[in-house]
């Protein structure tokens, strides 16, 4: 449409425009008059900015400009058009007449109160409002005032203020904590605190005996050091940290599935009217990664549980988990044992304790390998557990390098691996039968123990090698000569659990979920393994195996040769001549690929490759989720601990039952400065019996829900 420029002509699209002649406003489209209407008619004219939007000429954020409206005004009205017609359009703008506005929860709490038999001037203290305010709160049923209104009156010296800052709550109904959200709305409140109403048989608060193993964790305590608050807000830091401890000890492996859960059922568990939402717990999370303080918040649980759990740093587990990447972002591939094959991901370096317990998690930069992270991972290790104390570090052959081996060993550290490369067998009249009682286990192994050395003779180090029942042996390479062999191949074989620690929290807790869909740009100026030379290994190796297939060929030919058919070489040549030009072309093609493999660099800039751009995935969310994660698996380590001399079969199905008693109903009730939580019978007497002997052991802690005063006291229903 070619309208001519005027200052009466307000343009919507290339299609639409508005039209002002005098009083009257006319709409066209395509040239055509399809609406119009005088000043202050507003039901005409709301009809005209829906009817555009209706037809599909205009969108909602064009049309809302060109009117001067919100597009939000302009959804109201097309829901208050398909609801209640065209009458509708035409109401005035503020509250219908005669419906009454709600009242405010000021209001509400007030009333309350009076209702409860408070006087005038005890209502105003506990409000922290003037008793004036109070009176004519309560002598107008029609009174509305707004949160605004009345916090005109309360300042920081104020009792309400004092107290909801202290962690109090004057809510008179906890089940509705109105007026502690009005006060976080004010800025008056920067957390909720927890308020318990008595219930019975409330779903899986058998969760909450977790509480005392995560306050002593650390967790609430590092996070107010390390992020401070993140207020005002009714969830506040340590309700967030609670909320998202206790989904991972529940199973509620993502955000997502807190949906799936009644909020006010998982709001009691946290002393709360409801459970935080997705979305908030989405803010939450996203507040916190800003502040970028993920790896500080990490390192400091590890030196909490260094302090705490220090005889289990003696042996320290070091492996690699690689998370797959099915996303549309080029991702460096990395080789997935479990799955046999390359694809994009993200490789994290975790460090576990001789229990198998997690310490702490390092992101990878572009995937480095194991050689590559062990000075920078041994680097943190020496941070936490002091200048002097002596650590074994065990990990698999990935990190086989005997010139690391010789600077580890000289910062200090012991090494314990499996040796890589070629060996000599050793025969089996030298293998010896050793027992040991380790860890309440009975170990035996036929052993082999030696002293070996490499490069040249400049790294001396012990060879252990295992004999199994089939004939296999397996060589074990440590530079601890102390120790007896037994253990040190106990230490070594007790690898495992490292492995089932990784498949634990991959099913369990949802290790490889995304926390967020973010990606960052690698720096340009990082080197990464060259895809063109790796390209050409490939065809190398392929080559490699036609001349192996070509050769075998040959060989059985010569072995079935009948001196009578081939007496001479060149008559056998000759015979097989089709093998031995395939033989001299494999080489040949042997002998080029490898000077082109050569002309290629192992590794380019990040910037030098061809495609789409190197990306990575951000850190700072997985970094802080995972966290939470360790904690949590940490934390039913540490009730497993505790359960284990109560139950017969604690290795086999110890968090089995840690996990069923989690998920159980209990009791919970408030009173005389204690949280009574009673749980439901287990589904058998002798499961029943060990989890009250849990019970027992953590009311002996007398750990305090955080936020409150109140004791856990724990027990089982009989």
């Amino acid at each position: 449409m070619d309208i001519p420029s005027n200052p009466d002509i307000i343009l919507i699209n290339s299609l639409c425009a508005v039209k002002k002649e005098g009083p009257v406003h006319v709409v066209y489209v395509a040239g055509l008059a399809m609406h119009h209407w005088t000043d202050g008619d507003r039901m005409a004219e709301a009809y005209a900015m829906v009817g555009l939007v209706r037809c599909g000429y205009a969108d909602q954020n064009d049309v809302a400009r060109a009117f001067g409206y919100s597009p939000r005004t302009l959804r109201r009205d097309q829901d208050r058009f398909e609801t209640q017609g065209m009458a509708a359009l035409g109401r005035p703008i503020g509250r219908p007449h005669g419906v009454r506005a709600a009242s405010t929860p000021w209001i509400q709490t007030a009333r309350a109160l009076h209702r409860k038999g408070l006087s005038l001037r005890d209502i105003a203290h506990r409000i922290g409002v003037s008793k004036n305010t109070v009176s004519r709160w309560l002598d107008n049923p029609n009174m509305s005032s707004g949160p605004a209104h009345a916090v005109t009156e309360i300042t920081s010296s104020h009792p309400i203020a004092g107290k909801a800052m202290a962690g109090h709550s004057v809510d008179p109904d906890p089940e509705h904590r109105l007026l502690d959200r009005a006060l976080a709305r004010v800025g008056l409140l920067d957390d909720a605190a927890p308020v318990f109403v008595p219930g019975r048989r409330i779903p899986r608060a058998g969760v909450l005996l977790a509480v005392p193993a995560l306050v002593h964790s650390g967790i609430f305590s590092v996070a107010d050091e390390v992020y401070g608050h993140i207020g005002p807000a009714f969830y506040g830091l340590r309700t967030t940290m609670m909320a998202l401890s206790l989904m991972a000890m529940l199973r509620i492996k993502r955000l997502e599935w807190i949906k799936e859960h009644a909020p006010v059922d998982l709001g009691r568990l946290l002393g709360l009217d409801r459970v935080p939402e997705v979305k908030t717990l989405r803010r939450k999370l996203i507040r916190l990664a800003e502040l970028g303080k993920a790896e500080a918040f990490g390192r400091k649980l590890a030196e909490r549980r260094v302090a705490s759990h220090g005889t289990a740093m003696g042996f320290l587990y070091i492996d690699g988990h690689v998370r797959v990447y099915h996303g549309k972002w080029r991702l460096p591939k990395v080789h997935i044992t479990r799955m046999r094959m390359s694809l994009p991901a993200t490789t994290d370096y975790w460090v576990n304790d001789k229990a198998g317990d997690p310490l702490f998690v390092v992101t990878a930069e572009v995937n480095a390998s194991l050689t590559q992270m062990l000075p920078l991972l041994l680097k943190e290790v020496r941070a936490l557990i002091g200048p002097r104390r002596r650590v074994t570090v065990v990990f698999d052959r990935g990190g086989w390098s005997p010139k690391l081996f010789i600077k580890l060993i000289a910062s200090g550290f012991d090494i314990l691996t499996y040796r890589k490369g070629h060996w000599k067998h050793i025969p089996r009249n030298q293998f010896a039968r050793c027992d040991k009682m380790i860890e309440g286990r009975q170990v035996a192994y036929n052993l082999n123990d030696r002293n070996i050395r490499l490069l040249k003779g400049r790294l001396k180090l012990r060879q252990i090698t295992r004999l199994s029942e089939d004939g296999h042996q397996t060589p074990i390479v440590t530079s601890r000569l102390d120790l007896p062999a037994v253990v040190l191949a106990y230490r070594m074989f007790e690898r495992w659990r490292q492995e089932n620690f990784f498949k634990y929290l991959r099913d369990e807790f949802a290790l490889d979920a995304l926390a967020d869909y973010r990606v960052e740009a690698e720096e340009s100026e990082r080197t990464v393994p060259n895809p063109q030379r790796g390209k050409v290994e490939k065809k190398l190796r392929i080559a490699r195996a036609e001349l192996k297939e070509a050769q075998a060929l040959y060989g059985e030919a010569v072995a079935a040769n009948i001196e009578q058919k081939h007496s001479t070489i060149r008559g056998f040549k000759i015979a097989h001549g089709k093998i031995g030009r395939k033989i001299q072309e494999a080489q040949s093609r042997i002998g080029f690929l490898k000077q082109r493999r050569n002309q290629v660099p192992a590794r380019v800039a990040v910037r030098e490759l061809d495609g789409k751009p190197l990306m990575r995935l951000s850190r700072e969310r997985k970094h802080l989720t995972d966290c939470l994660k360790m904690v949590a698996y940490q934390s039913e380590s540490d009730l497993l601990a505790l359960i284990r001399p109560h139950y017969a079969r604690a290795d086999d199905e110890g968090r089995t039952l840690v996990t069923s008693a989690l998920q159980s109903a209990a009791d919970i009730k408030a009173v005389g400065g204690k949280l009574h939580i009673t749980l439901a019978p287990l589904s058998s007497p002798h499961r029943s019996r060990a989890v009250a002997a849990l019970c027992t052991a953590l009311n002996k802690m007398g750990t305090c829900f955080p936020g409150t005063k109140l004791r856990l006291h724990f027990g089982i229903a009989s």
